[in-house]
């Protein structure tokens, strides 16, 4: 028999709800393209229709594992969001700008 979350969640103790929300919003900052359409709400089919491609792109291109930047940003854009190249170093992280159209930035 499912239970409900809020009432599962009621009876964690505060311990347990912290590192339930933390290993929670970890698991948020790292996703594959799929998860992350999934998370926006949409299917393949409506992705597909905003990239004004067909669906079989989307399963395609949801599998692959190098593409061009151009790519993954129009996936990332047609889901509402935006693409960053970051480039993290020791002595700190630098955004790579040869990607952009300096007007959106």
């Amino acid at each position: 028999m499912a239970r409900n979350f809020k009432l599962l969640e009621a009876r964690m103790s505060p311990e347990a709800l912290a590192r339930s929300t933390a290993k929670a919003d970890e698991m948020l900052k790292e996703m594959r393209l799929s998860e992350l359409r999934k998370a926006q709400g949409l299917t393949q089919k409506n992705l597909a229709e905003i990239l004004h491609v067909r669906q079989p792109t989307i399963a395609k291109m949801e599998k692959k594992t190098d593409m061009y930047i151009s790519t993954l940003r129009e996936h990332i854009e047609a889901m509402g969001g935006e693409l960053y190249v970051i480039a993290k170093f020791p002595t700190g992280s630098v955004k790579i700008t040869n990607f952009y159209d300096m007007e959106v930035m």
